[in-house]
């Protein structure tokens, strides 16, 4: 029987934290008039300049009503523009308008003066590590769920 690690459980730790940070970077992203749903939507039209909905909503990972409830007021704030896709009228291509990139360029700002705020007093070999570490929790419960094993790749 394996013996119990000693102190709070690995993942209530990580789940704290990611809280905590999650609830930091919206306050960033909110000091600018930005929120998160509305960042990632931009960053994907940033790297797809005309996107349907369907594309937005796998390159985002927000889905259906959500999805269309964030497009409607970002339409709204005058951040981007809808139009039927003119070969498939079922489609709506999403763009970004100029307010929405002056907007992306404000959060993008934002979202860099946070992430140096996060990295304070980090060198980047502990920096590198720690990605390396999340990776492998990710792994560990992706492992889990998929009932591969991946143990031979790790270092």
């Amino acid at each position: 029987m394996p013996v119990p690690p000693s102190g709070p459980p690995l993942g209530l730790q990580l789940a704290e934290t990611a809280r905590t940070v999650s609830r930091a970077f919206d306050e960033a992203l909110s000091t600018v008039g930005g929120s998160r749903p509305a960042w990632q939507i931009l960053m994907a039209l940033k790297n797809r300049p005309t996107a349907n909905q369907r594309e937005l909503a796998t390159a985002v990972g927000i889905r259906g009503a959500t999805l269309t409830h964030h497009l409607d007021a970002m339409e709204s704030d005058g951040l981007l523009t809808r139009r039927r896709d003119p070969n498939n009228r079922r489609v709506h291509l999403v763009e970004l308008t100029e307010r929405g990139e002056r907007s992306f360029h404000t959060m993008r700002e934002a979202a860099v003066a946070f992430d140096q705020r996060l990295r304070r007093g980090l060198p980047p070999e502990e920096i590198e590590r720690l990605s390396e570490l999340l990776a492998r929790l990710r792994d560990n419960v992706t492992d889990e769920e998929d009932g591969t094993d991946h143990s031979t790749n790790r270092h």
